[in-house]
């Protein structure tokens, strides 16, 4: 009976177990007897720290069940980093409610802290409204082909903190892939140039420089480069002209021409004549390709044009020149 007595006064009036609130102002007074914590101080450290062990076995259990559930390794890192991220943010605002207690309190506090996380969060807030911008405007998608900084590549995925690249050129001509995946982070469209070989218009212009002797034909070189150019153009005027009155609408682009064209200029070793023409942004190698195969081709097949290329020739203009300039070479007093 006496111990049924005992028992009995551990229950309150309505049957609730008390024990739990016995049981602790029993520890927390032989705590205070051996550290001369006050009681208040006492629970907020209690509380902190159950907090603290409930965070970390909460995470420990989503962590493995993101490590059973999603295989692929970059995705398992950025769902653990979010879990992380989040686990904490709460896990600090049930920290600040133990010590601040009321909302006013934690409603400064939370002030000043978001400044904070605001200044040593900027990298991956920029990043974030980076992805905001690239969703929204849609400076590219994915499938375009961008140079955005020194890197350049066709973007294959975009996600809130970044987007990833399948690189281009680097120690590989014609901008051809290199096999490598970049992964840019999305707060460069702010800080970093873009540029878009795929938006508005759907066309890049390509360029190959030929140079032939002086002593070549190359009023016929170029009317063949040009008619070579024009064989393997990819389109006509009237397709490229129609993507350039859709672009228009969006973009002040203008072109006046748009058919390949021949420029002449004068080298050290013969007559440059650069083939201008339009090609598709991934097909620029596979384009020249053809035209350089056509052009050595005719070039061979003409006994009057030859390829330059650096040599040493001595010249004796007395005997080679013009012969107005032979006469006047001649007259000149020898040494």
């Amino acid at each position: 009976m006496a111990r049924l007595a005992s028992n009995a006064s551990f229950a309150d009036s309505d049957g609730v177990s008390t024990w739990p609130a016995t049981l602790w102002e029993t520890v927390s007074t032989f705590v205070q007897s051996l550290t001369g914590i006050p009681p208040l101080l006492l629970a907020r450290l209690f509380w902190t720290l159950a907090v603290w062990l409930a965070f970390l076995g909460v995470r420990a259990i989503l962590s493995d069940v993101v490590e059973r559930r999603v295989r692929d390794v970059a995705r398992q890192y950025v769902a653990t980093k979010t879990l992380n991220y989040a686990l904490s943010f709460v896990a600090l605002v049930l920290v600040l409610r133990v010590w601040l207690g009321g909302v006013t309190g934690l409603a400064a506090y939370f002030g000043i802290v978001s400044a904070g996380l605001a200044i040593a969060l900027q990298d991956p807030l920029i990043n974030l409204a980076g992805w905001v911008f690239i969703v929204t405007r849609k400076p590219f998608v994915v499938g375009d082909r961008i140079q955005i900084g020194d890197h350049a590549g066709d973007v294959i995925d975009i996600r809130p903190f970044q987007f990833s690249l399948i690189e281009i050129g680097r120690w590989v001509d014609a901008e051809q892939s290199t096999g490598r995946i970049i992964h840019v982070p999305n707060g460069w469209t702010f800080k970093q140039s873009t540029a878009n070989y795929s938006q508005g218009f759907n066309f890049i212009w390509n360029e190959l420089p030929v140079t032939v002797t002086y002593e070549s034909n190359w009023r016929k070189a170029k009317e063949l480069l040009h008619t070579i150019a024009a064989r393997h153009t990819p389109i006509r005027s009237e397709t490229a002209a129609e993507e350039i009155r859709r672009a228009a609408r969006k973009y002040m682009i203008f072109f006046q021409h748009l058919t390949p064209i021949v420029w002449t200029s004068v080298a050290d070793m013969g007559v440059t004549l650069t083939v201008r023409y339009l090609c598709e942004p991934r097909k620029r190698r596979s384009s020249a390709t053809a035209i350089w195969e056509d052009v050595l081709t005719e070039f061979a097949a003409a006994d009057d044009i030859d390829f330059a290329y650096p040599t040493t020739r001595f010249y004796d203009n007395a005997t080679e020149g013009k012969p107005g300039a032979r006469a006047a070479a001649a007259a000149e007093p020898q040494a």
